[in-house]
Order: structure tokens, then sequence, then C-alpha cells
């Protein structure tokens, strides 16, 4: 019986793949398709997801296909912007800036080439999920190898159904997951649907933007994912890798998908863009951006994850990174109930966890879809001002200000910063945080022995990191910290206080070693 089966290896399911493999589990992949997806789907990933690829090891892989930029601009009807989250010139207190973009056939031929490398990964082609049975003590997963599902009329040509045991499943099978169906689980429609049509281009030179009021000094225009909140035809202009661009065209009503997607109207709609540059269009499909949440995450001791649990109108790009947040909140702790001894209660927190982080998420974005896509010049024009006398009243907004803190699950709760993200400072040699701390569960000290407790945390006062962390821990009156593996703080106070804590929650009776 292997550890773990993932059900899917798009980037969520790879990435799955990918943590687990390194924190020593055993996992199988099956994968419907002969190949990954050629084609670019998302765009769009943050810092958060940079480091986690610190994590599974892989960072050196896909880190020289990103590119990193500037943030999102959204531009009111008056073709003056309304709202800026840029990032030009501020901190990077997690080790990365935040957004970059990729182009995902590149994205998932890295994270595939990492298996072989990266753990006891068998990644099965070919394999289509057919049911599941759930025993007490793990999961049967049954699947047809090479299409022979498709041939059950044929006798000659059919192979038996093939299965697999595993002690928990994950699958990370798309929007219209076959598991979930299978599992009979709903989805929570978050009252948000538009049609828009999306173009991906190669192009030879800058995107012609429209002349635009109040860029603020020192934003380029071509570095950022301009949101044009125009009635006439709302529209998004998204930066790529090397010379890969993105286009989403708001449908209007009465425009047939079909029709919008001939070759003549993608031509005229991205053409205005590209005066005199050469470009070639990639593809160009029609979506229904949607606001939708799986009921349940957990059944059993199968969890679903990625586009199977959630999906996100990409107005700020957060759609794939939900799902790397998903499998990072499962992978730790399914090491560490098997590396670790702890109790596998431990795994009832990833709803809990998650729901309420990604619900926030896609709040803000189908508030954001909701003003976009506002289609009266009177109301879009109501809209605009108000948008900026919002904007004034913020100081240098960000799209990771977005993310929420976690606030319950498997964080030590009253504790100062439990559940936001820990910092990740540079360090004097270039190195980031965690190439020196190492992954894992981390205990950060302000200085060796200074409550009474148990040696072995690093201490802060002895880091090359300018002082950051000495600093963070000044900032929130604590002496320690103790940081969950996925780069979430579980509390802050008294060192021995902290791992009592957590071995208590892990349900072990020594502590494991920080």
């Amino acid at each position: 019986m292997i550890d773990v089966a993932i059900i899917g290896c798009g980037p969520v399911g790879a990435m799955a793949a990918n943590l687990l493999g390194r924190l020593g589990l055993s996992v199988v992949v099956l994968e419907k398709e002969a190949d990954h997806y050629p084609l670019p789907r998302a765009v769009h990933l943050d810092h958060e997801m940079m480091r986690l690829f610190q994590s599974a090891g892989v960072i050196d892989r896909v880190a020289p296909d990103m590119i990193a930029t500037d943030g999102h601009l959204h531009v009111g009807a008056d073709h003056g912007v309304i709202r800026y989250m840029g990032t030009v010139g501020k901190p990077k207190p997690f080790g990365w800036g935040n957004d970059y973009f990729f182009y995902q056939p590149e994205f998932e031929a890295h994270l595939r080439a990492a298996f072989s490398e990266n753990g006891a990964i068998k990644l099965l082609t070919g394999a289509e999920f057919s049911e599941l049975e759930q025993h007490d003590s793990h999961v049967r997963v049954r699947y047809f190898l090479n299409g022979t599902k498709m041939h059950l009329e044929r006798p000659e040509q059919h192979l038996p159904e093939q299965h697999l045991d595993a002690r928990w499943v994950i699958a990370a099978d798309g929007s219209r997951s076959p598991v979930r169906k299978a599992l009979g689980v709903q989805l929570d429609d978050l009252d948000f649907e538009e049609p828009w049509l999306v173009v991906d281009a190669e192009v030879e030179g800058p995107v012609t933007f429209p002349p635009i009021t109040g860029v603020p000094e020192g934003a380029d225009l071509q570095r950022l994912s301009v949101m044009m909140c125009d009635p006439s035809r709302p529209a998004t202009v998204v930066p790529g890798r090397r010379n890969h661009r993105r286009w989403e065209f708001m449908l209007l009503p009465g425009e047939d998908d079909a029709e919008m997607m001939r070759s003549e109207n993608v031509a005229a709609l991205v053409g205005a863009w590209m005066k005199d540059i050469p470009h070639t269009i990639v593809r160009a499909a029609t979506y229904r951006f949607h606001g939708l949440v799986a009921e349940q995450w957990q059944m059993g001791r199968v969890f679903l994850a990625g586009d199977a649990a959630h999906q996100t109108p990409p107005f700020f790009g957060q759609g794939m990174c939900h799902g790397l947040r998903d499998v990072a909140n499962l992978a730790w702790k399914m090491a560490a109930i098997v590396k670790g001894g702890a109790d596998e209660v431990i795994l009832d927190t990833y709803q809990p966890e998650r729901d309420p982080h990604v619900r926030a998420v896609i709040g803000a974005a189908v508030a954001a879809g909701r003003y976009i896509c506002e289609l009266d010049p009177a109301k879009a024009a109501a809209r605009d001002a108000a948008i900026r006398a919002q904007s004034a009243q913020k100081a240098g907004e960000t799209a990771a200000d977005l993310i929420p803190a976690i606030a319950t699950g498997f964080i030590l709760p009253g504790s100062p910063a439990a559940g936001t993200r820990f910092i990740q400072p540079a360090l004097d040699d270039g190195r980031k945080l965690d190439d020196l701390t190492g992954q894992g569960w981390r205990l950060f000290v302000r200085s060796a022995g200074a409550d009474g407790g148990p040696d072995g945390g690093i201490v802060a006062d002895d880091l090359p990191d300018g002082g950051a962390v000495a600093a963070w821990l000044d900032a929130h009156g604590a002496q320690a910290v103790l940081v969950r593996p996925d780069h979430y703080v579980f509390g802050s106070g008294k060192a021995a206080d902290l791992l009592a804590a957590r071995d208590r929650m892990l349900g072990l009776r020594q502590e494991l070693a920080a």
C-alpha cells in the first residue's frame, strides 16, 4: 500500500507529488492524458508559491522561466487609474517578488521532470479514474489504463480495470472533478458568472495602450496586469514570460461564444492593442468566470484540492495559488502522521483552515469582478469615483494584502501573529532564510535560553539577516515563534509553551525535534 494516490497531474497534482515525495512519502499520480496540456491556461502566481517551490526542491527548475512583474492596475471608464496594487520599490518580506507570470506547459514539464529526483513518485499517464472504495485504513482507487474504458464493447482489446490501495487520496482532477462527482459533493455557488474570451499570443514588441491618466510614477504598463474597466468592453492585458501575452475580453450581452472565437473576430480585438507589432495568436477560448466552493473538501480519506475544491474569478490571479496552498497544507500534515507518528485527526483541520481562506480571496475577486464587469456608463462613472476615494485611503495596497491569516485550525489562537505568513528575509550571502534553516518546523528564539526553554531553537541574534527575524520578534513582543512547515506561524510566545502546545495538537507524547 502506498501513502498517497493523487488523481490528476496538472500543476496542483504535480506539486502535491513533489512536496510529498520530498517529505519521504510514497506517491502514485494517476493522469488520464498521455502528456501535460500543451497550451497556456494559468499564467500568474505569487511569492508564497515561489517559497513553496523552495520547499518542494523545484525552485531551480521553475525560477528561470518565471518573470517577476510589478502588480495590478485598474483603469476606469474615463481611462484614468482608479486602483493601483503595485510593488515597485516596495520591500519583499517573504523573499520573492509579489507577482510572477509563467507559461504553463513549461511549468508543468518542470514539475514532472522533478519526480525522478524527488522521492518515491510514480506517474501513470493514460490512467483514467473509475471509482473508489473507502476502508478503515485505506482507499482502493480503480482506474482504466490507456483508454481501455472506451473499448469495453470490444473484448479482444479489453484490459481489466486496474486498482491501487493508498492511505489517502488527493483529488486534483480539475473543475469537473470525477472524484468530487463520485463522492456526491455539491458546490456552493457564490453567485458570480460572466463570459469572457481569453486570447494568448506570441508578441514581438510592446503592447499599444490607449492614453491612460494617473499612472503612478515608476509604473510600467508593460510590466503590469492592466484591467480596463471600460463599460464598452471590459478587458485585461496580462504580461507573460518572454514574448507571451494574454488578453481577456468580456463578452457583451447577445454575443455568441463560437462567433467571438472566430479568427477574424479574435484578430480584430487583439489587433487594436498591437498596432504594427507582429504577433501570432496561440489560442482563443471562451470561459465562464465562476465563484464556486465545494461544500465538503474531505470525505473520509479523500481530499479535494485545487479546482476540484474551488473556482475563483481570475481578477487577482489567485486561482492556481489556492490549489498549491491546498496541497502544501495537506502535505506536511500527512508527513507528520506517516513519519512523525502524529494523530490522523490533524487532517480534520484542512477544510477549517483552507475554506475561509479561499472564500475571503474569492470574495475579493468577485467584488472586483462585479465592478469590472459594469456595462452601464453612468454606474461605471460612479464606481470610478467611489474606488478612487477608497484607494486614496489605502497606503500602498498590493495583491498580497488580499491573503488573510489562518483563523482557525492548527494554530495557537490568541498568540501574536498566529496564522500569518512568516517572513523570509534575504541573508548577507544572497540566499534566503529557508535556504539556511531548512524546511519543516522551525523555532526561532530571541536569544539562547532566554525563557528557560529547550535548546535547539534558531537564535535570531545569530542569523545573518540584518536583524529581520529579531525585529519581527520584537514587533510582536515574543521571545520565540514557531513556524509550520508551510511557512505559516503556529504561534509566538515562550519556546517551551509553543512546543508543548504543538505536540498536544499533534497528539504526540514526546516532542518532535523543531
